[in-house]
C-alpha cells in the first residue's frame, strides 16, 4: 500500500528554519516526481515546489523562491523541503505528493506555524 508521511513541522519565530520530510514507501519512489504543497483554512491548496524523479528540474512558486529549497534522496525513499525565512503567512499544513502517469499519492500534511 502506498505510503507517504511528513514530518519536521512545527511551531518557529518569523525569520527561523525548519526542515520537512516525506518518507515513502509501498511504491517505487524513484519514477515518482515530488511535489510540496500548503493549505490554510479557507483557501485552495497552494503548489509550493515540484522536483523530477532525478532531481534536476526543480520548481518553485514564486512566493517561496530564494527561501525554500526543494530536494530528494532515492535511496532514503525520502523527499525533504528546507524551509528558510519563514513569516506568519507561510503558516499552514504542508503536504507532499507523488505524482506518475494517472497515479497521485498524498501525504497527511504536517502543520507549520510561524508565530513570535
Amino acid at each position: 500500500q502506498a505510503q507517504l508521511v511528513e514530518s519536521g513541522g512545527g511551531l518557529v519565530q518569523p525569520g527561523g528554519s525548519l526542515r520537512l520530510s516525506c518518507a515513502a514507501s509501498g511504491f517505487t519512489f524513484s519514477v515518482y516526481a515530488m511535489r510540496w504543497y500548503r493549505q490554510t483554512p479557507g483557501k485552495e491548496r497552494e503548489l509550493v515546489a515540484t522536483i523530477s524523479r532525478d532531481g534536476d528540474n526543480i520548481n518553485y512558486a514564486d512566493s517561496v523562491k530564494g527561501r525554500f529549497i526543494i530536494s530528494r534522496d532515492n535511496a532514503k525513499r525520502t523527499a525533504y523541503q528546507q524551509v528558510s525565512s519563514l513569516q506568519p503567512e507561510d503558516t499552514a499544513v504542508y503536504y507532499c505528493n507523488a505524482r506518475y502517469l494517472v497515479n497521485s499519492y498524498w501525504g497527511q500534511g504536517t502543520q507549520v506555524t510561524v508565530s513570535s
